[in-house]
C-alpha cells in the first residue's frame, strides 16, 4: 500500500512508481480522509509507504492528521519518501515522531529533491527551467533504485537531505510556516484574468474552493499546497504580494 499527498504533482509521480515497482495499491491521503474509514488491514507480504510533500520543511499538517486518525493491523515494513525543493531539514523526524505516537516504526526514508513550487516565502524561488530539467532527470536516475530498496525492504536506510541548518530550518521557519501561512485567506483572484474554467477547484485536494470565479471556503481545511495558483492556465490566482511564476508537474506528459 501506497499512501500519498500530493499537490504539483511531484509526489504523485513518485507514488505510481512505487505502486508500480511494489504491485501495491496506490491511495490518496485527501480522498481517504473523505472516505473516512481509515482502519487498514495489510496483507502479510504488503509493505506501507508513505508519500508527501515537504511543507516549510515538515511533513504536511494534512498528513499528520491522516496518521493520528489512521490504524492499521499487520504492518511488517514500513517505509516513507519525500519530495522537495532542495532540502527537507528534519521533517522526517517529525514522521518518525508521529508514527512512534501508533507504536510504528520507520524502516527506510528517502528524500527526492524536485523543483519548487513554494512561492510564498521571499527568499524561496522557482527554478529556472534548466534547473527543473536538471533535477527531474536526476530523479528519475534515483526513484529507480529507491523502487529496488523497497522491495527488498531494506532497513535501516536513510538517504535524506537534511540541509545545512536543518534545526532552524524545520523548528524555527517551517514551525512559524506551517502555523501562520497554512492558510486559504491570502489567495486572490483577478477576475479580469479568470476564465472560469475550474481547473483550481478539480486541482484542489481538499475541495476547498467552490463558485466561478473561484472562492475559498475558509473552513480550515486548506493545505497551502498551492495546486490552484500553479494549474490556473491564466495565473489568474495570486498568493498575497507575491509575484511568482508557476510550476507543476509535469508539462512533459506524466501528468497526475
Amino acid at each position: 500500500m501506497v499512501l500519498y499527498f500530493s499537490g504539483t504533482g511531484n509526489t504523485f509521480w513518485v507514488a505510481k512508481q512505487l505502486s508500480e515497482a511494489t504491485n501495491e495499491a496506490i491511495l490518496s491521503i485527501p480522498d481517504e480522509l473523505r472516505e473516512g474509514t481509515l482502519h487498514y488491514t495489510l496483507k502479510d507480504d504488503e509493505r506501507l509507504g508513505i508519500c508527501f510533500p515537504t511543507h516549510g520543511w515538515q511533513p504536511p499538517r494534512i498528513v499528520r492528521d491522516f496518521l493520528h486518525r489512521a490504524t492499521f493491523e499487520n504492518v511488517h515494513y514500513i517505509y516513507a519518501v519525500t519530495t522537495c525543493g532542495d532540502d527537507m531539514g528534519y521533517a522526517m523526524r517529525i514522521l518518525r515522531k508521529e508514527l512512534g505516537k501508533k507504536g510504528l516504526s520507520l524502516y527506510a526514508a528517502f528524500a527526492v529533491v524536485m523543483p519548487e513550487s513554494n512561492v510564498c516565502f521571499s527568499f524561496l524561488h522557482l527554478d529556472t527551467p534548466e534547473s527543473e530539467e536538471r533535477k527531474i532527470e536526476a530523479a528519475r536516475q534515483q526513484v529507480p533504485h529507491i523502487c529496488e530498496l523497497v522491495k527488498q525492504e531494506a532497513t535501516g536506510v536513510e538517504e535524506l537531505v537534511k540541509g545545512p541548518i536543518p534545526f532552524t530550518y524545520t523548528y524555527i521557519i517551517g514551525a512559524y510556516y506551517n502555523k501562520h501561512l497554512i492558510t486559504d485567506k491570502k489567495f486572490w483572484v483577478d477576475t479580469d484574468a479568470c476564465i472560469q474554467c475550474g481547473r483550481c477547484i478539480k486541482r484542489c485536494p481538499v475541495g476547498d474552493i467552490e463558485g466561478l470565479p473561484p472562492r475559498w471556503k475558509h473552513d480550515g481545511s486548506c493545505t497551502n499546497c498551492l495546486a490552484c495558483y500553479h494549474y490556473c492556465p491564466t495565473h489568474a490566482i495570486h498568493w498575497g504580494n507575491m509575484q511568482r511564476g508557476q510550476y507543476y508537474f509535469n508539462r512533459r506528459g506524466d501528468q497526475k
